[in-house]
């Protein structure tokens, strides 16, 4: 096993949408390389460059993630150290598994045994090609999930359709945050509406097959820009939605301001995560600070959240409280809704407990001192 210089693979270059360093040394590695002897490589460091047999890459690679799943961290009864172990596995674990590499040709092909036709897949995720790049397996079979998630696409029933969320988006498939959006009672007045932070567009394009005739829709992704611009277009919705970003706000002022936010303060460690994980709370605390200059009086803001956070330890109810009246604003109104996802269910999950108990709530907003006929309540679905 002798080590290859990144000056001997015909100018690749190393790309990682996680932007995880190159590897400093990488060897050669085929189907003679047996499981135990690259999971000792791979966690000294040293990555693995696949020559072999592609199905015999993904059988190696689960047979890595196997021995890596031995060394679970047992349970803690604290939840936010028990949140913070989770992490820092499933870091390493990562981290392991992406030292095994491949190489895509100048053509996004994979010129491998029994390789797949991925040309399409990974066009849909860098862009048209412009050369070889060494790529970690674990990368590309998200690229080729994601093109099948793409293809298939994702039933939202509020919709009575299908989106199809692009690689690198956040996909909707935890769809009790787009029923909140779709059966909560609209202000009074509702022509123009923002959707901040709009991913795939679906709650834009929710708002306006409930009757709102303008919205302006923004996201700090590109992916994300492009995705919603697709997805509108497709509903045939065009007309009645602006994509525009990157930013959270865009200029002027709404009568409904929607926001979905990543749910737990912490750092995401890939693209996707940003849908996920927002560290320091900073989109949450930038919505809720300049929220009141953006509404239009008689407005209100709408804040989709889930509890998680606050059963993990990571952020309090009190500090989100505070945040509404640092931001100058009141409650009108909680409507509360129990996840009914997968992993709400799996008790093999390190974080069971506290999905288990999870409530994902969309809290209407308004300045205070506006709405004074409301009062302050508790609605469950």
């Amino acid at each position: 096993m002798s080590a290859i210089d990144w000056t001997e693979l015909d100018s690749a270059r190393w790309h990682s949408e996680n932007e995880t360093p190159a590897p400093i040394r990488v060897i050669s590695a085929d189907d003679a390389m047996n499981a135990d002897t690259a999971y000792r490589l791979a966690c000294e460091g040293t990555a693995l460059l696949w020559t072999g047999d592609f199905h015999n890459a993904r059988q190696l690679l689960q047979a890595l993630g196997r021995r890596i799943d031995r060394k679970t961290p047992r349970p803690v009864d604290d939840p936010a150290e028990q949140f913070h172990l989770h992490r820092r596995a499933r870091s390493h674990r990562a981290r392991v598994l992406g030292r095994l590499l491949v190489r895509l040709a100048d053509d996004h092909s994979l010129e491998l045994r029994r390789a797949p036709d991925i040309r399409r897949a990974c066009t849909e995720a860098y862009g048209p090609p412009d050369g070889p790049r060494i790529i970690a397996l674990t990368e590309l079979l998200g690229v080729l999930g994601a093109h099948q998630w793409r293809m298939t696409g994702v039933d939202i029933p509020a919709l009575g359709a299908r989106i199809h969320p692009h690689y690198g988006v956040f996909s909707p498939v935890r769809g009790e945050y787009v029923d909140l959006v779709a059966h909560a009672p609209l202000p009074a007045r509702t022509g123009t509406a923002f959707d901040l932070g709009t991913g795939t567009g679906v709650l834009a394009a929710v708002l306006v097959r409930r009757g709102v005739d303008r919205i302006v829709a923004t996201d700090n992704s590109s992916r994300a820009l492009t995705c919603a611009r697709d997805t509108v277009e497709q509903l045939e919705l065009a007309h009645h939605v602006d994509i525009v970003g990157p930013a959270l706000y865009p200029r002027g002022r709404a009568d409904l301001i929607v926001c979905n936010p990543p749910w737990l303060p912490a750092r995401p460690s890939s693209a996707v995560e940003r849908g996920v994980y927002d560290p320091d709370s900073a989109m949450l605390r930038g919505f809720l600070k300049d929220l009141p200059a953006h509404l239009e009086p008689g407005g209100e803001g709408w804040l989709i959240l889930s509890d998680l956070a606050e059963r993990l330890g990571l952020r309090s109810r009190a500090d989100l409280m505070t945040g509404f009246d640092g931001a100058g604003l009141r409650v009108l109104d909680r409507i509360d809704t129990k996840p009914t996802h997968p992993r709400a269910r799996d008790t093999s999950d390190a974080l069971h407990t506290a999905r288990a108990a999870e409530i994902t709530s969309l809290w209407r907003l308004a300045p205070i001192g506006e709405h004074p006929g409301d009062e302050s309540s508790t609605v469950r679905r």
